[in-house]
């Protein structure tokens, strides 16, 4: 049977079956009692029993994840108390990523692979605002355009505007306030970054799920401190995409020693915070069947109310750091905690939750029946690697030896309803000046060598088109080979 080691106090130590590692769990407890170090913890135990683990890193202070820890008196202090004789500082095998491309490799996906349901979210529409982005999406389908970027959706917008009143029969109502309130919504998204992250190529959800030569699980550690900061609704909206996408395109795994994957996100309110219910009803959906693909979802909160109560039932694991309960408003919380763990007589869990020292927490996890083990009180053990980041020549050196060096790094642009409806668009503005040219040439004119042919017209047409941004292009190419310039 594989196990993760939790902690322990006083020679009696925590265990966990690895089996059921996908039944979830939840880390909770004020700001400095211990909830990052108890997830790094978690996360290099999951790693010793070959499971990759993803983790969103808040504060930019897990990437000593992979580096070993060093000796230090409180540590030694901690292994006694729990009575830890194996202890062994060592690394662990991390690839770093970040949607900005600045801390580690770029994270992109196809706009449409996000789908209209988390787009609305991300933009915080409102219900007519959210049909318009459904009948793009479903515009987009019947037409053959690909949604890939920003600029894409921004283009078929402009497109559904202008032709909205033949649109309409088919695809519904298209009102043109909602189009630029969308317009709009999506410039200010594009501030926030947001185009690093819809663009190509798409990060394979495979490459979170590796082990290393030696069949420790490989840590995929996301920096989000950046995007936390500047779009928390963007990093949530990433955190809730990636949790769906592995769930449509895991295989179902059955009864397994050990998870495929474990995530770990951190700041968990940010992603139901303002989430409509059809949302929160989707993901609930999501983490009840996920853990049948091997998956483990873990959130970190500063309290567990902070997830939705059905998906808080769904938790096998709990820990629970400090509270601190100084208003009426905090003591209902903290009685409202209490009362999810199931009870054990030789602990009075309110008073014990205001009680606990950093490191150390409330415990339950589950039996292999799956019912949930009494709540014990334990000192969290110690990480086996590095408390704290790593210096920035550290992080650039580990990314230079990364086995995704340059898969992710080079952007691709490659054709989709942007370009396919400015071509479109093109067309039409040739046809028609043609057209225009035509009609001059048929009208009654002096019968002189300066009368001007049909064929004459179309070239003067083309050469009109020059004008576009196409033609512009095509121009500075042509006078950078003639002239030796740059283009």
């Amino acid at each position: 049977m594989k196990t993760l080691f939790i902690g322990g106090n006083q020679g009696s130590q925590l265990i966990m079956d690895a089996a059921i590692a996908n039944r979830h769990g939840v880390i909770a407890g004020a700001t400095g009692t211990g909830k990052t170090v108890t997830l790094q913890v978690l996360a290099e135990g999951f790693s010793k029993l070959g499971v990759p683990v993803f983790l969103a890193d808040i504060k930019g202070d897990l990437s000593g994840i992979a580096n070993p820890g060093k000796a230090h008196d409180k540590i030694s202090e901690r292994l006694a108390v729990i009575g830890i004789q194996d202890f062994q500082f060592r690394g662990n095998p991390t690839v770093f990523w970040d949607i900005f491309g600045k801390n580690g490799h770029p994270v992109r996906t196809a706009l449409s692979d996000l789908g209209p349901l988390l787009l609305s979210n991300l933009l915080e529409l409102n219900e007519t605002q959210t049909g318009v982005i459904y009948s793009c999406f479903k515009i987009a389908d019947d037409e053959g355009l690909l949604l890939l970027d920003l600029k894409d959706l921004r283009s078929l917008l402009t497109w559904m505007g202008e032709n909205a009143s033949s649109l309409s029969r088919e695809y519904g109502n298209i009102a043109p306030a909602s189009i630029g309130s969308i317009q709009r919504r999506l410039l200010v998204l594009a501030e926030q970054g947001a185009e690093r992250f819809f663009a190509e190529p798409a990060v394979k959800v495979d490459d979170f799920c590796k082990t290393d030569f030696s069949g420790n699980g490989v840590i995929s550690l996301l920096d989000a401190t950046e995007l936390a900061n500047k779009s928390p609704r963007l990093y949530a909206t990433f955190l809730l995409w990636m949790l769906s996408e592995l769930f449509e395109t895991l295989p179902e795994v059955g009864d397994s020693d050990r998870p495929k994957l474990v995530l770990f996100f951190d700041e968990a309110h940010l992603l139901f915070k303002e989430a409509p219910k059809v949302l929160i009803d989707k993901i609930e959906q999501i983490v009840r069947l996920i853990r049948s693909k091997g998956v483990g979802v873990y959130f970190i909160s500063q309290s567990p109310l902070d997830i939705p109560g059905p998906i808080l039932g769904q938790m096998g694991l709990k820990i629970q750091h400090a509270i601190r309960a100084f208003t009426p408003a905090d003591r209902k919380v903290l009685k409202s905690v209490s009362e999810t763990f199931r009870a054990n007589p030789a602990i009075d869990v309110e008073t014990a939750l205001q009680e606990l020292k950093t490191g150390e927490a409330l415990v339950s996890v589950l039996n292999k029946d799956g019912s949930p083990t009494p709540v014990e009180r334990i000192l969290i053990k110690p990480p086996e690697s590095q408390i704290g980041p790593l210096s920035p020549e550290q992080r650039v050196e580990m990314i230079g030896r990364s086995p995704y060096k340059g898969r992710y790094d080079q952007e691709v642009d490659r054709e989709s309803a942007y370009e396919l409806l400015k071509q479109k668009a093109e067309q039409q503005d040739f046809q028609e000046q043609v057209r225009r040219d035509t009609s001059k040439v048929a009208a009654p004119r002096s019968a002189s060598s300066n009368r001007q042919s049909v064929g004459e017209a179309l070239v003067k047409s083309a050469v009109r088109t020059i004008g576009s941004q196409l033609g512009r292009q095509i121009v500075r190419g042509l006078m950078g080979s003639l002239l030796g310039g740059k283009r």
